[in-house]
C-alpha cells in the first residue's frame, strides 16, 4: 500500500497568513481544516499546510526550503516582485553574485529560492520545482520506498525523488548533515491510501521509520532513518 498524498507541513505563528502568502504566490486556493491551512496539490504539485506552531525560528531551515522555477529572466523578476508585494524580503545566505538564483525569506522567515530559467534538473517540473532537503542518500531511499516515487538522481550520495506522474522533486544534498538539535517546524505528512492509518504506520516503520507519538488530532508522529518527524493522518 502506498501513500497516496505527500503535503509539506510548516509551523506559523500565523498560519492563515502565512498561508495567503504562498496562495498568492503559487495561485492556488486556501482551504481551512482541522489541521490548519491547506494549499491543495495535484498529482504533480505538492500540497503545503500551515499549522499553528509557537516555536521560534532559529537560524536558516536547512532541513527544507523551496524552490520555485522561472520560464526567462523576465518571468523570475516578475515572481520576485510578486513575492515582495505579498510580504517577502531579499535574503543574503552568501550567495555569490554570479549565482542565477534569487534567495528570498516569505513573511515568517522561511528561505526560498527563486531559480534562474535554464536550470536543466527542474525542467518540466512546474512552478513547485523543488523542495530541497538537508539528508542522506539512505533517507532518499526510504523516501522513495514510502511514497512509490522512483528516483529520478541518485549520485555523489545526493538523491532526488519525484512522482511518477511528474512535477515537483523532493531532494536531499547528502553528507555533511547538520545535526539535529530540536523538532523541525518543517515536516511531512501523508495520507494512507484506503485511509488504513495503521497499516500505512506498520508499513513504514517496516521501512525503518521509528514510531514516536500519537497527537491529540490522532495524527501517529514518525521519524525518517535521519530522525526527522514526520506524520501519518487519519480521515479528517
Amino acid at each position: 500500500m502506498l501513500s497516496r498524498m505527500l503535503t509539506v507541513t510548516f509551523d506559523a505563528h500565523d498560519p492563515a497568513r502565512l498561508a495567503q502568502f504562498w496562495a498568492g504566490l503559487l495561485g492556488r486556493e486556501v482551504v481551512e481544516d482541522a489541521g490548519g491551512a491547506l494549499l491543495p496539490g495535484d498529482d504533480t504539485q505538492l500540497s503545503l499546510r500551515f499549522a499553528p506552531g509557537g516555536a521560534e525560528k532559529v537560524g536558516p531551515n536547512r532541513r527544507m526550503h523551496l524552490h520555485l522555477t522561472s520560464a526567462s529572466r523576465a518571468d523570475q523578476q516578475h515572481t520576485v516582485a510578486t513575492a515582495l508585494g505579498l510580504g517577502a524580503s531579499h535574503l543574503d545566505v552568501g550567495q555569490r553574485p554570479e549565482e542565477g538564483h534569487i534567495v528570498l525569506a516569505d513573511p515568517e522567515g522561511n528561505e526560498f529560492c527563486v531559480i534562474e530559467p535554464g536550470n536543466a534538473f527542474l525542467a518540466g517540473c512546474g512552478l513547485l520545482g523543488e523542495l530541497a532537503c538537508d539528508g542522506t542518500r539512505e533517507v532518499g531511499l526510504f523516501w522513495s520506498e514510502a511514497l512509490g516515487w522512483p528516483l529520478v538522481w541518485d549520485q555523489d550520495q545526493e538523491t532526488a525523488i519525484q512522482s511518477p506522474h511528474g512535477g515537483t522533486k523532493v531532494a536531499w544534498g547528502g553528507p555533511p548533515v547538520a545535526p539535529k538539535e530540536v523538532r523541525n517546524r518543517q515536516g511531512f505528512e501523508i495520507a494512507p491510501a484506503g485511509d488504513d492509518q495503521q497499516a500505512e504506520v506498520d508499513r513504514l516503520v517496516s521501512l525503518g521509520a521509528t514510531r514516536l507519538e500519537v497527537g491529540e488530532d490522532g495524527a501517529v508522529v514518525l521519524a525518517d532513518p535521519d530522525g526527522n518527524e514526520f506524520c501519518v493522518r487519519g480521515s479528517f
